[in-house]
């Protein structure tokens, strides 16, 4: 697995996979495609926001967008592995290897209705941690009612 922070060269790839993932999600966000086929993201790369892309064997596997906020806080804003990678720890060892290059105070929001994020989330962070983490809900002002995860490490 290869892990690559998103630069212009390789920001396609990102953009393409980051349509993949609105898909997934657009029966819980209620959202469709505009009348080129393409969904609006929730999550735009600049300032705060960097993109990370996950390669298997150098065949783009997944992305992700992570706040980068003041402090050492992390917040994955967006994550998503394609089907054919999913069941094969790629997403677990992707989301691993990003806690362990960014430490710090971590977050991970999943919206009302994503059970299998949320399960997923718990399981990775219940790993890695080895259970040291918060699980709770909460209303958030930008996604309403969500699931998060917080853990602390560095």
């Amino acid at each position: 697995m290869q892990i690559r922070e998103v630069t212009p060269q390789i920001e396609m790839v990102y953009r393409n996979l980051a349509q993949a993932y609105e898909a997934e999600f657009s029966h819980i966000m209620g959202k469709k495609p505009d009348e080129n086929g393409l969904f609006p993201l929730d999550t735009e790369l600049g300032g705060p926001i960097v993109g990370y892309l996950c390669y298997v064997d150098g065949v783009p596997a997944g992305h992700a967008a992570i706040e980068h906020g003041a402090g050492g806080y992390f917040e994955i804003c967006d994550f998503y592995v394609i089907p054919y990678f999913r069941g094969k720890q790629v997403g677990r060892q992707f989301a691993s290897t990003l806690f362990e290059q960014l430490r710090g105070a971590w977050e991970i929001k999943q919206v009302q209705g994503a059970h299998h994020a949320s399960a997923f989330w718990r399981s990775v962070v219940n790993e890695y941690t080895a259970g040291h983490f918060i699980d709770d809900e909460y209303q958030c002002p930008r996604w309403g009612w969500v699931t998060r995860q917080r853990f602390q490490h560095g």
